[in-house]
């Protein structure tokens, strides 16, 4: 593994100069020590605290605000935080919006950008609970997931009609993503296309992720890393950290981390008929 890959792995699982980086980090980094679940709520920080919640998706396209951008940058800075600010869009709570960063989940602030707040925004008092994030966590994830090149992922194509697709941060240690994996036939076969991205779990599993991102026959390499043979490959430019990244900024805390093609986390691992099922039911 080169220095340069090394140095940007570390990065993503502890190692971020930068107060916010570890003040927002603080429950990835518990969790990568042993982040392997079968819950959804282990796997991502998006989970469900309201279960009628339905998400509002009234803001999901709307522009991100320039001014409130530069307002949360130049706070930051002026903090000693080191952090780029990508946007902020306005949510359907007034004078707050919703700010992505680049290698950080996404979070809210107010329109000055002196505050972050992490967690739900719940609204009440029109019918059901609603979770104003949701749809925006959902938008933030499926952008960022169509926006990974194709040749960055290890993928199981769907057997006969492609009915869904899902994309799965997994590490070749990781107990659930091997029984995931050893349903992967009958996932396919239910119409659903799984498209890995790397996510090690430690520092330790990083260069067995690489392995088999270096590997000639990627598909054989993941094959053989799931029933645990010790996969080894020349040492080449590849997504790892990228992926890594990507999954921080997602919120991701643990594998698998399963999201369909919408940006809608769904799992944790889940039986190969329920995931069907679940992936059919949100595309």
């Amino acid at each position: 593994m080169s220095s340069s890959i090394t140095q940007k792995a570390h990065a993503v699982i502890g190692f971020r100069k930068t107060r916010l980086s570890r003040f927002m980090m603080g429950a990835l980094l518990v969790a990568i020590a042993a982040g392997c679940s079968n819950n959804a709520a282990d796997a991502t920080s998006n989970t469900g605290v309201v279960n009628s919640t339905q998400a509002n998706t009234k803001t999901v396209s709307a522009e991100s605000d320039a001014a409130v951008v530069s307002a949360l940058q130049e706070n930051l800075k002026t903090s000693g935080i080191e952090e780029t600010i990508l946007s902020a869009v306005p949510t359907d709570m007034d004078g707050i919006y919703w700010a992505t960063a680049e290698g950080l989940p996404s979070f809210f602030t107010d329109k000055s950008g002196k505050h972050i707040i992490q967690g739900q925004i719940i609204a009440v008092g029109d019918g059901a609970p609603v979770d104003i994030s949701a749809a925006l966590v959902a938008n933030t994830a499926q952008k960022a997931l169509q926006a990974v090149d194709k040749d960055e992922l290890i993928i199981y194509p769907a057997k006969g009609e492609t009915k869904a697709v899902v994309y799965s941060f997994t590490d070749a240690d990781c107990p659930y993503c091997t029984k995931l994996h050893e349903e992967m036939a009958d996932i396919n076969a239910r119409g659903i296309e799984v498209r890995y991205l790397a996510w090690p779990r430690s520092q330790a599993s990083v260069p067995k992720m690489e392995a088999i991102w270096c590997s000639q026959d990627r598909h054989a390499a993941m094959n053989q890393a799931k029933m645990g043979a010790n996969v080894q490959a020349p040492s080449c430019e590849n997504p790892v950290a990228a992926h890594m990244a990507l999954g921080a900024r997602l919120g991701v805390r643990g594998t698998p981390a399963i999201f369909t093609e919408s940006g809608q986390q769904i799992g944790g691992y889940l039986p190969a008929e329920q995931l069907a099922q679940t992936a059919i039911d949100a595309s």
